[in-house]
């Protein structure tokens, strides 16, 4: 069993943004959240991990309601990293990183193998050489590596995860969900690229409007007739040794001239 969602529904400004959504996964999968802009991506993993409170329905933790659980009780199983992360404090890298130990902690602050686990996230994110740099001296894709170390260093067993190749060049987008992938952990990705999503996703979920309008295997899931009708765009999809490769047609459109 692992974190799991049921029926869930949530509105934001009198406007429904996650309408009946049901996810069960098996532990250790790595669920792709897919769709455009305004579908429902980011609001479904901030449902997922407890800061927003659902309107109907549950999230479940081991068949438990994330409701009945401590905000502590949950961190130290749940972790998330979000799109965008500012400090006006220019901390080092391994501050950032230390503070996904404070679940951990005791109320002295001590926390037995706190140090492995930072290094270790280090290591897993490829940050380790990056440990005493400033926040400040970093580039975006930088930044957002060490984040992903942060939510590893709370050791979770499940990882929610907010377009998390943002910023990064190809070279670390593959790393970085390669990494991602092999961990023991059930992962929630949200994904804009396709193509990623279908090289490393067990599982996709695409959303529109914020209900669920596809949900299998990437090659299951992502066909010529679905892409076109979530996201407008026409697709061709091909097979790559059992992994979907899509190429999108340009859009022929008229320019006036003057």
């Amino acid at each position: 069993m692992t974190l799991s969602a049921k029926s869930l529904r949530w509105s934001r400004g009198g406007n429904l943004v996650v309408d009946d959504v049901t996810i069960e996964p098996v532990q250790g999968e790595t669920i792709g959240l897919l769709g455009p802009n305004g579908s429902g991506k980011s609001s479904l993993l901030r449902v997922l991990a407890g800061i927003d409170h659902p309107d109907g329905g549950t999230v479940a933790l081991d068949g438990r309601d994330i409701g009945s659980l401590g905000r502590r009780a949950l961190a130290r199983r749940v972790a998330m990293v979000g799109q965008h992360a500012h400090t006006e404090v220019d901390i080092r890298v391994r501050d950032v990183v230390r503070l996904g130990r404070i679940p951990h902690a005791d109320v002295f602050g001590r926390d037995d193998g706190g140090a492995d686990a930072i290094d270790r996230a280090l290591a897993v994110t490829g940050m380790a050489e990056f440990a005493d740099r400033l926040w400040r001296s970093m580039s975006g894709g930088e930044r957002q590596r060490a984040q992903i170390a942060r939510a590893l260093a709370q050791e979770p067993e499940e990882l929610l995860l907010d377009e998390p190749t943002n910023h990064l060049d190809i070279q670390h987008q593959l790393d970085i969900l390669e990494r991602i992938v092999s961990l023991p952990v059930t992962s929630y990705v949200a994904l804009h690229d396709l193509n990623l999503a279908a090289m490393f996703c067990d599982r996709v979920v695409v959303l529109s409007k914020g209900r669920i309008v596809a949900h299998g295997t990437p090659t299951e899931a992502l066909t010529a007739e679905l892409i076109e009708q979530v996201y407008g765009v026409r697709a061709t999809i091909t097979d790559d040794a059992g992994t979907s490769v899509i190429r999108y047609h340009r859009l022929c459109t008229s320019v006036a001239r003057p």
